[in-house]
C-alpha cells in the first residue's frame, strides 16, 4: 500500500507540473497521452485534485491548474526569502547595490527579497512585494532567459526607474522555481557584476537544491 501510495503521489505531482507550463489547459485525453496513463488513472488523479482545489476544468472541459495552489505559494514565499537574505546580503554588500530576488508569477514578476547595501551613500529603494512585467527590467529578462533554457545575465537600464541599472541573472537547476537574482543601483556597475551576479544566483540554486 505504501509504494501504490507514493506512486499515485508522483503521478499527481508530474500531472501538476504538466499543467504548469504555460499551455492553455489540457483534456483528460491529452493528458492522459502526455502522462502515459490510462484515462481511468486520470479521472482519479483529477476528482482528487480537483476536490483540493489544485486544479479546475473550464467549461470546455481543459483542465487547468487550481486557485488552491496559490496557498502553498504563499506559504513558500517566506522559505524563499529566508534562504536568501543571506546571500543577497553577500551580493548587496560586494557590489554596492540593492539587491533582490525576483520570482515569476504568471507574466510579472515579484520581488520577494530585498537587500540593501550598508555603506553607500546613496541606493535604490526597491521594495519587497514590487511587481512589474517580466519584459521590463533585467530581473524579468532573466526569468524569460530561463524559460529559453538561457543562464546568462542581463544588464539595462532605465526600464523601471529612470536612471537605474540592474543586472539579473537567473536561478537555474530548479524545476519547480522560476527566478532571478540581481541588484540595482543609480551609480556606476564594475565589470566584475555580472559574473558576481551569476555567482549569487548559482549559490542560492545550491542552497535550495
Amino acid at each position: 500500500m505504501a509504494a501504490e501510495s507514493a506512486q499515485t503521489l508522483e503521478r499527481g505531482l508530474r500531472l501538476l507540473r504538466l499543467l504548469a507550463d504555460g499551455r492553455a489547459g489540457r483534456t483528460p485525453t491529452e493528458l492522459s497521452a502526455e502522462l502515459s496513463l490510462s484515462r481511468p488513472v486520470v479521472y482519479r488523479l483529477l476528482t482528487t485534485l480537483m476536490n483540493e482545489g489544485f486544479v479546475r476544468r473550464d467549461a470546455e472541459g481543459r483542465v487547468h491548474l487550481g486557485f488552491g495552489l496559490l496557498v502553498l505559494a504563499q506559504a513558500v514565499q517566506p522559505l524563499l526569502r529566508a534562504a536568501a537574505v543571506p546571500t543577497l546580503r553577500r551580493l548587496a554588500e560586494e557590489v554596492g547595490a540593492t539587491a533582490h530576488l525576483t520570482v515569476a508569477e504568471g507574466d510579472d514578476g515579484l520581488a520577494v527579497a530585498v537587500v540593501e547595501p550598508s555603506w553607500t551613500d546613496m541606493h535604490v529603494a526597491y521594495r519587497e512585494g514590487s511587481r512589474h512585467s517580466l519584459a521590463r527590467g533585467a530581473a524579468g529578462r532573466a526569468i524569460l532567459a530561463l524559460r529559453e533554457g538561457l543562464d546568462d545575465y542581463f544588464v539595462t537600464e532605465g526600464q523601471l526607474q529612470e536612471g537605474a541599472k540592474g543586472v539579473a541573472a537567473p536561478v537555474t537547476g530548479l524545476p519547480w522555481l522560476e527566478a532571478s537574482v540581481g541588484v540595482v543601483t543609480f551609480g556606476p556597475l564594475r565589470e566584475s557584476t555580472g559574473p558576481r551576479v551569476v555567482a549569487a544566483a548559482a549559490e542560492l540554486a545550491a542552497a535550495l537544491g
